[in-house]
């Protein structure tokens, strides 16, 4: 492939008005939520597309005070400067062009992650062949391109809220119900009571880095009742109850014999492997977007082969990151299960009351067409590359506002 053109374009997705939401110690303010479009395009006129950007779940708000529209910036300035007029015969030619530029550690990754996947859709375009047709070939598996869905949801909210979206989201078939606690530990270990009672069929799960990761934290002590507590109730899992390099502090609630995950805050392939090699984790959460897209997944992915631990990636953007995570899946040893955040107004919910966090309706414009979910199965398609055709109005009709997509504002502040 012949590199040609490499652009990036920083977008925004207002929240109109700004939503807030009480959590334990203070309120989070929501307005808007950011993406950076990575294009690049070879010289037979192909283009290849993926998300990118300072991301809250690789635990920066911004990149240590960069923001989304700066990220675009270092996509067409570093990252075009290091690939436009190179030919890159092996995807991984790109990691190695990357890692040869003066971009720090944090950014270096980010950018490698957006052209890995860009190019594996250019790849498969170039050869008239699904993304998932290529990988499997690499994991010499055959494919499977229909996988079970868990709905992401639940920010902040009174536990009944929590149960009137898992109810929702059960009715539509979805696997299971992941939602974000930290609204007190009554509340909290009310919400799992309520959701053992409520779901039937369905899994419920806790994303739990708000125990730690706000100014009013937990405590070990909490942390570890809470633990419990949601695990004599059935979680299915108990999502990044430690801050992420706390390896000591996973293991010992492992040794509760509670259901652990944790993963998407590595800040590279190798810590990711590092936290499945403690043995405290049942669930390992690589990401496409953050870990150095499908290449650089795959040493997690082979270290959890033939492990009791199971790969589930990490997915909470648009419906192209959805999308390329879903090919991964299909491709993969032993991994089956996907992340599907559920944003309010989603296309393909139409039970009441609305489950979705929050409007992001860039999550949705961003391709053409919709995936095809049927009783929360998704069926990856077939079509060459990531198999999408990507909507590039987009660009003209979300522009990059400045500022901060959240805000947290703690109680006592002046």
């Amino acid at each position: 492939m012949d590199i040609t053109d490499v652009q990036g374009y920083a977008l925004s997705s207002p929240i109109e008005p700004a939503q807030d939401r009480p959590f334990h110690g203070g309120t989070r303010r929501l307005n808007k939520r950011d993406v950076v479009l990575v294009v690049i395009e070879t010289q037979d006129g192909r283009r290849g597309f993926a998300t990118a950007g300072a991301s809250s779940s690789a635990m920066r708000e911004y990149f240590e005070g960069d923001s989304q529209g700066t990220f675009a910036d270092v996509v067409g300035g570093a990252v075009a400067d290091a690939l436009e007029g190179e030919t890159i015969n092996e995807i991984t030619d790109s990691h190695d062009l990357l890692s040869d530029s003066n971009l720090p550690a944090h950014l270096r990754t980010e950018a490698i992650s957006a052209v890995d996947v860009a190019l594996w859709d250019l790849r498969g375009k170039e050869l008239g062949t699904p993304v998932y047709e290529l990988l499997a070939d690499d994991y010499g598996t055959e494919p499977s391109t229909e996988m079970p869905l868990y709905a992401s949801g639940g920010m902040y909210m009174e536990p009944e809220g929590y149960a009137e979206q898992a109810e929702v989201l059960e009715a539509e078939g979805f696997f299971g119900y992941k939602y974000r606690p930290g609204i007190g530990p009554d509340g909290d270990r009310r919400t799992v009571e309520l959701l053992a009672d409520t779901t039937d069929e369905m899994e419920f799960m806790l994303d739990s880095h708000t125990w730690w990761k706000l100014r009013r934290q937990y405590g070990e002590e909490v942390v570890r009742d809470l633990v419990k507590h949601a695990t004599d109730h059935g979680a299915y899992w108990i999502e990044e109850p430690v801050e992420p390099d706390d390896h000591a502090g996973y293991t010992a609630l492992a040794e509760t014999g509670a259901p652990l995950a944790g993963g998407e805050s590595k800040e590279s392939p190798a810590d990711l492997v590092a936290l499945g090699e403690t043995g405290a984790v049942d669930f390992l959460q690589g990401d496409v977007r953050h870990h150095e897209g499908f290449s650089g997944c795959a040493p997690a992915i082979e270290f959890c082969n033939g492990r009791d631990v199971e790969f589930v990636p990490h997915n909470f953007g648009t419906w192209l990151g959805l999308l390329a995570n879903a090919h991964l899946v299909a491709a993969a040893p032993d991994v089956r299960l996907l992340e599907y955040p559920v944003f309010e107004n989603d296309p393909l919910i139409d039970g009441q009351p609305d489950p979705g966090m929050y409007p992001f309706e860039l999550a949705f414009d961003i391709i053409e067409g919709e995936p095809t979910i049927d009783d929360g199965i998704l069926t990856v398609p077939d079509k060459p590359g990531l198999g999408i055709d990507v909507n590039l109005d987009i660009i003209s009709d979300y522009p990059f506002v400045e500022g901060p997509w959240t805000e947290f504002h703690y109680n006592g502040d002046e």
